[in-house]
């Protein structure tokens, strides 16, 4: 009677450990548990894989689906394909996106499963940037490479007219500068100057143009992903 008693107390404690770490989960990482139930921060499902706050006009509505559908072919035209169908989670209203734990970023990749997209950020080349980090490290499948490539390629795939130019050499900022390799010195670097990421890019697309085009990526990813290191390709 008193063991049972014990397993009795021993599972109302870990039930409560449980849910107190389910209850800080939800309010110190709404975009973490957003991802994992949309429709509990209030957005409405308008096609597969794809949500949004209630209420819109037909006309966005509309425009949400288009964005996304953009997007989407631009990281599969590029890839030759997709592995991965991240839900992009949409907000026109700033209120929408700090409910579900978005900042001042236009857009972002959550635990690299699914897409959170700010009022400034409804456009298939903010939403194609953030799917190709998803579509990329999951290909990497736990390899890593530098984040100077890894914002560069998301550059080159949006196609983001910010950093790249329209044809021929898309180098907008040419250097020769060693690139932040780490997330931490990215952001510092990018919080600073946000043209890096126009230097990464066109060390990415000046990579890419000069070994074969979209394929040398894709052949790159595999070798990384078979635990090939790196290579130096800055320069």
């Amino acid at each position: 009677m008193i063991r049972r008693r014990r397993w009795w107390i021993a599972g109302s404690v870990i039930a409560v450990l449980l849910t107190a770490a389910a209850t800080v989960t939800v309010i110190a990482f709404p975009s973490v548990t957003a991802i994992t139930c949309p429709r509990c921060y209030g957005l409405e499902r308008l096609q597969p894989g794809v949500y949004a706050e209630p209420g819109l006009p037909q006309a966005r509505r509309r425009q949400v689906s288009e964005v996304a559908e953009q997007a989407n072919r631009r990281v599969s035209d590029f890839f030759g394909g997709r592995t991965t169908s991240p839900d992009v989670l949409v907000c026109l209203s700033d209120d929408c996106y700090r409910r579900i734990g978005g900042g001042r970023e236009r857009g972002i990749a959550v635990l690299n499963r699914s897409v959170m997209l700010s009022p400034r950020g409804v456009d298939p080349v903010i939403a194609s940037h953030e799917l190709t980090h998803v579509e990329l490290h999951a290909r990497l499948d736990g390899a890593e490479v530098p984040q100077w490539f890894d914002e560069g390629l998301a550059v080159l795939v949006s196609d983001d007219p910010r950093y790249l130019a329209p044809t021929g050499d898309r180098c907008l900022r040419d250097s020769r500068r060693p690139l932040p390799v780490t997330l931490d010195d990215w952001l510092r670097a990018a919080s600073a100057d946000p043209q890096v990421y126009a230097e990464a890019a066109c060390q990415v697309s000046r990579w890419v143009e000069k070994n074969g085009g979209n394929e040398a990526v894709r052949t790159l990813i595999e070798r990384l992903s078979a635990g090939q290191p790196f290579p130096d390709i800055q320069g």
